[in-house]
């Protein structure tokens, strides 16, 4: 009697705390928790020093490669970050967020491979409840209204694009020999991102919008995708000369990393020497485009703040990991429909390019 007696107080001991716990539902990500008496639980201590996930589409990507050092610095002293190399894989990545989840991160800071894929993160970050941060490659708009933790850090495209068009402007106004064949058209090749990305799109159209919104009539002599890769932008640059040669009178690349593979391919024909000079402009401002700057070989670049990017993504990722509503005020950054944070672009060139570094 005295076992069934034992065995029946510790079911009801048992069944009294599984009550209790059944009405607390999942947590906020390092939020506190609710404890079995209906009191609130002392804070996670993961709230204190949170751990962010962090996955980059591609470690050896220039840009990137900035965004990821502000991150890791901007993290020292008030979270652990976990930042992984997605290889160019979605596939691989979306293993990398649910590694992620497996290990209970209380924040997400996703840099997509492909941004359309954006709704499958969110999804496996909601079903987690586990806030999540793009950053760089932006979502589309009906992912990004899928859940009220989802925030985005990045620059307008557009306006990258519009800051390139003026740099060829400017040169072309002030140098009247830039038409080299004086019909009054601009002739260019334009090296472009990776097919349907937003920010190879959109600065490829309002790149040439500027210039034609100026004044000036444009030819499109060739256009390449180099998928944002100097390799590839040389490779491509040289095909164009193949089949322009001396008709080129501009070049546009999406990214500096394809501008300084296409200042390679002029460099092997004879360019920036001997007063042989093609104006290429691109989009980032990284350290080998402002030592091209002050070469004389890149004319201008536009300034995509690495630094900030980084800084604005950790800092909402890092807020939304203590359970917090990020706002001007904890983070630092203007929040835009209360889940963007837009950062400038610049316009950079040899005069001013101490403001870039």
């Amino acid at each position: 009697m005295k076992k069934k007696a034992v065995s029946m107080i510790v079911a009801a001991a048992l069944l009294t705390t599984a009550v209790g716990c059944s009405g607390s539902g999942n947590a906020p990500a390092g939020g506190a928790n609710t404890n079995a008496s209906g009191g609130a639980a002392k804070p996670d201590a993961a709230a204190k020093n949170p751990t962010i996930g962090v996955a980059i589409y591609k470690f050896d990507d220039t840009f990137m490669t900035g965004v990821r050092n502000a991150i890791s610095q901007a993290a020292e002293g008030k979270a652990k970050v976990d930042i992984v190399d997605s290889q160019n894989s979605q596939p691989a990545q979306n293993d990398k967020v649910d590694l992620f989840i497996t290990k209970k991160v209380n924040a997400l800071a996703i840099n997509p491979v492909d941004r359309t894929a954006a709704g499958v993160i969110i999804d496996k970050a909601k079903n987690a409840n586990i806030p999540v941060v793009f950053m760089n490659r932006e979502p589309l708009a009906d992912d990004m209204k899928k859940w009220d933790k989802v925030y985005y850090v990045g620059a307008k495209a557009e306006q990258s694009g519009t800051m390139e068009g003026q740099l060829i402007v400017d040169y072309f106004k002030s140098n009247p020999a830039a038409d080299k064949n004086k019909d009054g058209v601009l002739q260019y090749v334009m090296l472009k991102g990776e097919p349907g990305h937003q920010d190879a799109e959109l600065r490829t159209k309002f790149a040439i919008k500027a210039v034609e919104d100026a004044g000036i009539k444009v030819e499109k002599l060739a256009e390449d995708t180099a998928m944002w890769d100097r390799v590839k932008g040389q490779e491509k640059m040289a095909a164009f000369l193949a089949s322009h040669g001396d008709k080129i009178e501009a070049v546009f690349a999406n990214n500096d990393d394809m501008a300084l593979g296409a200042i390679e391919a002029l460099k092997a024909k004879g360019y920036f020497k001997d007063n042989k000079f093609i104006p290429v402009v691109g989009v980032d401002a990284t350290a080998p485009a402002l030592k091209a700057l002050e070469e004389g070989t890149l004319l201008g670049t536009v300034l995509n703040d690495a630094k900030n990017q980084g800084k604005a993504a950790f800092s909402i990722a890092n807020v939304l990991a203590q359970g917090q509503t990020p706002t001007k005020e904890n983070t630092g950054y203007d929040i835009t429909d209360g889940k963007y944070v837009w950062i400038s672009y610049k316009k950079i060139t040899k005069a001013n390019m101490n403001d870039a570094k």
